[in-house]
Order: structure tokens, then sequence, then C-alpha cells
């Protein structure tokens, strides 16, 4: 059987253009872009994508309103603001070494058959990622995630909370949420947040802060999980105090002052050392 001939490359395909035929396509390789390097810009989107400026305006109006990313001056960025929460797929890929890290050192505060309430944070889920699979516990939660994780890879109990599901945090919200959670009550809750500035918390969504808060009022240990980079910052709807819950668990980036804080506020504080490379795998 005689093969055919090698398709010829285009023009565009050898300067590097990218050939996208619809919009469903052309957002599907700008929310890829963003979410490996962070940013990106209107320029280098028309030159790859080959199309009008005004096309590339609109697929990241398009993108903004679904939450994949934030319009900034000459492009768009996943990073998160005040205002905007960066979605699942990106927060998986932030701060990877010292989520991990967090999450070991917060996994050796669970035990055997306990309730755990475990909010939509990418941080929890290294959390239940870290504790041992076989000992057992009742896994109470609204990420979806975390809930495919609990049934495909432990022998945990699972109970999920449902609600209006958000695609961008893969989490159920809304009153139905909020009132499955003040039927439930959990030995410990595993919770992060957006920001904190000045002993206080925060989140950009007025939706996950109405979740978080019932579950904070549906455990006596609250543990707050959280990476450096948050600390310092703020964002434009305030969770609660760092005083609401009773330990943290941070990594060794954070500030002395901070800890300090946090432990005048009366919280047990755990500082997560870094991990060797094989460890963070």
């Amino acid at each position: 059987m005689i093969s055919p001939p090698p398709r010829r490359r285009t023009g565009a395909e050898a300067a590097g253009v990218r050939t996208v035929r619809t919009a469903a396509d052309r957002r599907g390789f700008i929310r890829d872009q963003v979410h490996q390097s962070g940013s990106v810009t209107v320029d280098h989107l028309v030159a790859t994508l080959d199309v009008s400026r005004m096309t590339i305006h609109r697929d990241l109006d398009a993108l903004e309103h679904d939450g994949v990313l934030r319009k900034v001056r000459g492009g768009a960025t996943a990073a998160r603001s005040s205002l905007f929460e960066s979605d699942l797929p990106y927060r998986m890929t932030s701060a990877v070494a010292a989520k991990a890290a967090i999450g070991m050192a917060a996994a050796q505060l669970l035990e055997r058959g306990q309730a755990v309430l475990c909010d939509e944070s990418t941080t929890t889920m290294a959390a239940l990622k870290a504790y041992d699979p076989i000992e057992t516990i009742t896994v109470i939660t609204n990420c979806f995630p975390t809930m495919q994780f609990v049934t495909d890879s432990t022998k945990h109990r699972l109970i999920s909370l449902g609600g209006d599901y958000v695609p961008r945090y893969q989490a159920f919200l809304g009153l139905l949420c909020e009132k499955a959670i003040e039927g439930l009550y959990a030995d410990v809750l595993l919770a992060s947040c957006s920001a904190v500035l000045d002993r206080h918390t925060f989140h950009q969504d007025q939706q996950i802060v109405a979740v978080k808060r019932a579950m904070l009022a549906s455990a006596p240990t609250r543990i707050l999980l959280l990476d450096s980079t948050k600390i310092g910052t703020g964002a434009v709807y305030a969770l609660g105090r760092i005083a609401d819950f009773t330990h943290l668990v941070t990594d060794d980036g954070a500030p002395e002052s901070f800890l300090a804080a946090a432990r005048e506020d009366g919280l047990a504080v755990i500082v997560a050392p870094s991990l060797a490379p094989a460890d963070e795998a």
C-alpha cells in the first residue's frame, strides 16, 4: 500500500501560527496558555491565532465572564486579585510544593474515625491526599474533585454537600449547601482562604464566604491551611478573623510576625518544613 505524501505545511504553520477554526477552539487554546504561563498578551494571541484584536478581546471577555482569567492592560492573567479568584485548574498548579508540605503536616492532625469537613480549596485536597487512605475517616465536602478522589482512591466514607454547582471552583455553593452544612457536625474542619491581612481572612466570592462561615460553625477543631503567598494580601469579602480557627498550618515562608500574631490569637501554629523533591511527588 502506497502511503500518501506528507501534508505540506501552510505558510501560517511554517511561521508558527496556529490554525484554530472555531471560537471554542480558540478559547480552549487561550485557557491552556493562561494556565500554563499565568498570563497572555493580546499581541501574542493575535500573532499565534492569526485573528483580529477584536476577536481576541471578545474571547478574553468570554473567558473572564466564565471566571477563567481576568483582563489586564494588553492581555490577561490567571493570578488572583482582590476581586478575582483563580479557577481550580490554575490553583492546582500554584504553590504546589508549599501546599504539599502543608498537606502532609495537616494530615498528621487527623485521626481514624473522625468526621472531617473539607472546603473547596486545593490545599485541603493536598491534606486528604497525604492522609493514610486505609485509616478511614468520614469526609464531608462540597468539592467535586475531592469527592472523586475519596471514592476512587480511598476507603473513606463520603458525605457530599449539594447545592448550585459552580464550574470555575468545581464546587457546590449556595443556600442548599449552607443548609446542608448546618444540619451536620464534624470533628475537624480543613479550610483555606484566598488572603489574610491584619489578622483577618478574606475571599473574592461571597458565595464561598457564606459556605465557609457555615463550615466554621460546624466543627470544634478548625484548621486553617495557608500557603505563605496569601499572607499580607486582601480580597473584597471578609470571611472572619484568624482567631476563628483553632490551628494554623503554613509553610516556612510565612513571616514570623504573622506566626506570632496567630499565636497571640490562641492558634496552635504548625510550620511545615520544605519537602525534598521526592516528597513533593
